[in-house]
């Protein structure tokens, strides 16, 4: 008896090997009031590859700078978990990330809550037979550990939650395209590996208080190829639709006011820069949906329509994903013949404006005694109808023509820029002769302007200037980056030099534009006498600027830097672009 009651006992304190695992949240068990640690995402994703072997596989795709794994869990009822099978099988990918601001952390419960809804078959039924959804529930892993309460004190719950930033002090909603964080380019290989057609990105805003609950962006919409925005705007309406019908109130548009605190101001559409996920996806030809829950909405709200929002997803690419996946194909097709034609860099929006109702807040609006400024206070006990100006027609801004071939990288920042175009996915060659004379285009700067500080780490660059023709020395070790590929929007946005996050515009090439060789003002003196003697034009045009313009006649130092840039000594490559544009492929 004593023998069968220690047995017993031991049993007992050890679990059985086929007892199901729990695929709860720490949150779903708190009433959605709280969110769970790292360590839950580590478990549950193993969990999840025990309770369903055939539906479900846990992958590491990286590590983070403090040493954490980066988790996915790849699901599939086809046996595809490899990114080659899904090729085989022809399997359209949604790739559903949380927590890229861990603060902002509805997505991983939501993500966790869904899926568990969807390998039941509760939810999203056959979507899983269609198509690899891979749920990546924290993308800033080590910011999700920078926990505490009031981390985001314009949200609603959960009780803690993680940190904005990574470990590095880096928003990694800005690093898509300049991608400097380890997260980041542990992100691209994963996008590059699986080449998912859907990008879907979760986020709580911040904001004023209203009605609304969800905000749901998409591009292509307004950017990108013209064919695929037909795809990313039914993407949109679905989702829309079928999150309405839930119960939500959303909008198609960022819910920020134009002037910010000022309901009566409206509310304005618009596309990302590549720094972000919607403007970076369009640029690769594929589709990426931000989602926004309002910030004020209590965690369990916004947790239940995330949740829906990740299921409306998965069941509209399950309709409609193969028709998409041949678009975005057919993009590709017909982005690899870019060469000579116009490309967006940015977009605006137009001042065309409709009136539209909003749902929000009695409000008041006078100076506040703390801050001095007019500051706006909500009562949220007595809605109120807004009638807002809305601005949502969206065109583009700032064209280029595509070079012609492509672009050259000269052999000394071939090895910064040959790391960054593999991170993203984007197809060069080394050159391994020199070319001796090459009828390149050259960017100099008329006006380059560096930033009064600093951005991401960054001293940002703008720069005033035209291509134009001219025969260069191009070095063996230099790299051709082909237009000719179906990345080629993703080309042009890194290399046009206007472009708002080309690398030079996030410092990569700074020192180009930077002075490092002077003419002392004694020999300047000297030269400037020696040109004016030789030279008539010199001695015409210096006499054209002091009678024309008073500010130069007054500047001594511009005086003597008009002979000094004529002269031999003077450094050629100053303000000089180093990237080239060529009309022939190298």
């Amino acid at each position: 008896m004593i023998r069968s009651a220690l047995l017993l006992a031991l049993l007992s304190a050890v679990p059985l090997s086929h007892a199901a695992p729990n695929l709860t949240t720490v949150s779903e068990r708190s009433g959605f009031e709280a969110t769970g640690r790292y360590d839950e995402v580590i478990a549950l994703c193993d969990a999840f590859q025990q309770a369903y072997p055939k539906q479900i596989r846990c992958i590491d795709f990286g590590t983070t700078p403090e040493g954490r794994p980066m988790k996915a869990l790849i699901a599939s009822n086809t046996n595809a978990f490899t990114p080659e099978e899904a090729r085989k099988q022809g399997l359209p990918v949604t790739l559903i990330q949380g927590g890229i601001h861990a603060g902002e952390i509805d997505g991983k419960d939501a993500g966790f809550l869904a899926l568990r809804q969807v390998l039941e078959g509760s939810a999203a039924k056959g979507a899983l037979d269609k198509q690899v959804f891979i749920f990546v529930p924290v993308f800033n892993v080590d910011g999700h550990e920078r926990f505490g309460k009031w981390n985001r004190p314009n949200q609603r719950g959960p009780v803690e939650m993680g940190w904005r930033t990574t470990a590095q002090n880096f928003n990694l909603n800005r690093d898509y395209l300049k991608a400097d964080a380890p997260e980041m380019q542990a992100m691209l290989g994963l996008v590059n590996a699986w080449d998912p057609l859907t990008y879907v990105d979760l986020h709580a805003t911040n904001g004023a208080k209203f009605q609304h609950d969800i905000s749901i962006q998409v591009e292509p919409v307004y950017s990108g190829d013209a064919d695929l925005r037909k795809a990313g705007l039914l993407l949109r309406t679905n989702v829309i639709k079928d999150i309405a019908k839930e119960g939500s109130t959303p909008q198609s548009y960022y819910m920020s006011f134009v002037k910010q605190d000022d309901p009566m101001s409206g509310f304005m559409d618009s596309v990302s820069d590549p720094r972000f996920s919607t403007g970076y996806f369009q640029l690769r030809n594929r589709m990426a949906m931000l989602v926004e829950t309002h910030s004020w909405k209590e965690y369990p709200v916004r947790v239940r329509i995330t949740r829906n929002t990740v299921v409306s997803v998965l069941d509209q690419v399950a309709k409609h994903g193969k028709q998409w996946q041949q678009a975005a194909y057919a993009a590709d097709a017909r982005a690899a013949r870019l060469g000579d034609k116009p490309v967006a860099l940015t977009y605006r929006t137009t001042d065309k404006t409709q009136m539209v109702d909003f749902n929000g807040y009695a409000y008041t609006r006078k100076p506040s005694e703390i801050s001095g400024a007019l500051m706006t206070r909500y009562d949220e006990s007595r809605p109120q109808v807004w009638h807002v100006p809305l601005r949502e027609e969206v065109v583009a801004d700032l064209e280029v023509k595509a070079p012609r071939a492509g672009y050259i990288v000269p052999a000394a920042y071939a090895a910064i820029v040959g790391e960054k175009l593999r991170q993203h996915g984007v197809a060069f060659r080394k050159l391994d002769k020199a070319v001796e004379r090459l009828d390149a285009q050259t960017f100099r700067a008329d006006k380059a302007t560096f930033g009064a500080g600093t951005l991401e780490g960054h001293q940002r660059l703008t720069l005033e200037g035209k291509w134009k023709a001219e025969p260069r020395k191009v070095a063996a070790g230099a790299l051709f980056v082909p237009i000719a590929q179906p990345k080629a929007r993703l080309v042009v946005a890194m290399f046009e030099p206007q472009a708002p996050d080309a690398l030079v515009a996030w410092g990569m090439f700074n020192t180009a534009f930077e002075r490092k060789e002077y003419m002392e003002d004694y020999v300047a003196e000297d030269v400037a006498r020696e040109q004016l003697a030789s030279d008539p034009a010199v001695a015409a045009e210096f006499q054209r600027l002091l009678d024309t313009d008073p500010a130069f006649a007054r500047n001594p130092q511009a005086r003597l830097a008009f002979f000094a840039k004529r002269h031999s000594s003077f450094d050629e490559r100053l303000n000089l672009y180093p990237v080239l544009r060529t009309d022939v492929a190298l």
